[in-house]
C-alpha cells in the first residue's frame, strides 16, 4: 500500500463559500479510516478572507501569497509550469499520497502537479458548473479522465456528472457535505416587537451566500415584493450586489430588505432569522441550508438541484411548486400566514440533519474514498 499518507488539499478561489467552509470541516480533525492520514491545504488565492479562514481554523496552509484571477491568470496557471512546479513541490514535501483538488481553477493545475508528485488524484464536485458551462468542460474533462476518484455533493450533481461524462460512472461516489451540529446549535426563535398594520410582526427570512447569478437574489426580491407581511436579510457579497441593491429599489421592496454583507460567522444572522430562504437557480446542495436547518430554522426554497435532496416540502420546510418569483412567494406567504408551522419544521429540520449531515458522516465517506484510492496502488 502508499505509504505516503497525507492529504493535500487544493483550492485555488477567489472568494469564501460552501466548498471552502467544507474543507475545513473534512481537514480539521484529520482522518480515521485504514490508514490515519494528515491534511493540509494548497492555497492560490487573491482572497485574505479566505486565507484567514484555512489559518483561523487551525489548519496547516501552504500559500502560494497573493494571486490573480482572471482568465488569463487561469490558463496560465493551468498550462505554465511555475505554479505546477509550486504545487508538485508542496505535494512532495508533504508526503502526499492524495492530491485533493475542490474547485474548478484547481483542477488542471492540481492535476498536472499531482502527475509530477506521483499523488493520486480526488475530485469533489462541489456543483455542476464544470459540467453545464462550455467554457469549463474542456478544462474540467481533461482532468476528469485522469482523476482517481470524484465526489459529488449530492445525488443531483452526479447525475449531471454521468449524464456528462458516463466513462467517468465507475470513479465517482456521493458524501453529502456535513455540517457541525454543536457549532451550528439550535437557536431561540427571534423575539419580535416591531409590527405591521396587520399587528403581526413581519417574518424574518435570510438568504446566504454569494451574489451571483447562479443564486437568483433578484428571483427573492421580485417574491418578496409578493409578500408584504416579510423581511429579508441577505448575508454575503459579489459581483452582482450593487445590482440588487438597485432591483430592490426597482420592486418596491428597499425598505424590507437588508444587505449585510460577508459575515466570518453567520449563526448571528441566521438566529434573527425565522426561516432560511433559497432561490437559487443552480444549487449542488446548499450547506448554508444545513447550517440554517441545524440552527433549527427550517427552509423556502425553489426545487433546484440538490436542494430537493436536504428539504422535504411539508416537513423540514417548504419547497416551492415551480422556479418562478410568483412560486417563491406562494410558499413564502404559507410560511407568512402559519408561523406555529415554521416552529415545528425547524425542530424537523435540526433532527434530519443531525442523523444524515454530520460531519462525522461526511468524513467516513471521504476516508473510504481515500481507502479505495490507495487500494488502487496494490493492483
Amino acid at each position: 500500500m502508499n505509504d505516503k499518507r497525507a492529504v493535500v488539499h487544493v483550492v485555488v478561489a477567489g472568494e469564501v463559500g460552501g466548498a471552502e467552509r467544507m474543507l475545513v470541516d473534512l481537514a480539521r480533525s484529520g482522518s480515521a479510516g485504514a490508514t490515519m492520514r494528515t491534511h493540509s491545504v494548497a492555497l492560490l488565492t487573491p482572497n485574505d478572507r479566505l486565507r484567514a479562514l484555512f489559518r483561523d481554523a487551525g489548519l496547516d496552509v501552504d500559500d502560494r501569497g497573493p494571486v490573480r484571477e482572471s482568465a488569463a491568470s487561469y490558463l496560465a496557471r493551468s498550462l505554465g509550469p511555475r505554479d505546477a512546479a509550486w504545487l508538485a513541490g508542496v505535494m512532495t514535501k508533504r508526503g502526499a499520497g492524495i492530491a485533493h483538488l475542490h474547485t474548478f481553477a484547481s483542477q488542471v493545475v492540481g492535476t498536472r502537479a499531482a502527475r509530477k508528485a506521483s499523488a493520486r488524484v480526488v475530485r469533489t464536485e462541489h456543483s455542476t458548473r464544470v459540467y453545464d458551462d462550455p467554457s469549463c468542460w474542456p478544462f474540467s474533462r481533461w482532468s476528469l479522465a485522469r482523476a482517481d476518484a470524484v465526489v459529488a455533493i449530492s445525488e443531483h450533481v452526479a447525475r449531471v456528472a454521468i449524464a456528462r461524462a458516463p466513462w467517468a460512472r465507475a470513479k465517482l461516489r456521493v458524501v453529502p457535505n456535513g455540517v457541525d451540529t454543536v457549532r451550528f446549535a439550535p437557536a431561540e426563535p427571534p423575539s419580535r416587537t416591531s409590527a405591521t398594520a396587520s399587528g403581526t410582526p413581519p417574518l424574518r427570512f435570510v438568504s446566504l451566500g454569494r451574489l451571483d447569478r447562479r443564486k437568483g437574489l433578484d428571483v427573492a426580491l421580485d417574491a418578496l415584493a409578493l409578500v408584504p407581511n416579510a423581511v429579508l436579510d441577505v448575508v454575503g457579497d459579489g459581483d452582482e450586489r450593487a445590482s440588487l441593491e438597485a432591483h430592490a429599489a426597482r420592486v418596491g421592496v428597499a425598505g424590507r430588505v437588508r444587505f449585510l454583507g460577508f459575515r466570518d460567522d453567520v449563526r448571528a444572522s441566521i438566529a434573527a432569522a425565522d426561516v432560511a430562504l433559497s432561490s437559487a437557480r443552480a444549487e449542488g446542495l446548499g450547506i448554508a441550508l444545513l447550517e440554517a436547518m441545524a440552527m433549527q430554522r427550517p427552509v423556502v426554497a425553489l426545487p433546484t438541484g440538490g436542494v430537493p435532496e436536504i428539504v422535504i416540502d411539508g416537513s423540514t420546510g417548504w419547497l416551492a411548486h415551480g422556479h418562478g418569483a410568483e412560486a417563491l412567494a406562494r410558499v413564502m406567504q404559507d410560511a407568512v400566514d402559519r408561523r406555529d408551522e415554521v416552529l415545528r419544521r425547524g425542530v424537523r429540520a435540526h433532527a434530519n440533519v443531525a442523523e444524515r449531515f454530520s460531519i462525522d458522516a461526511m468524513r467516513r465517506g471521504y476516508d473510504a474514498t481515500y481507502d479505495a484510492v490507495d487500494a488502487l496502488a496494490t493492483r
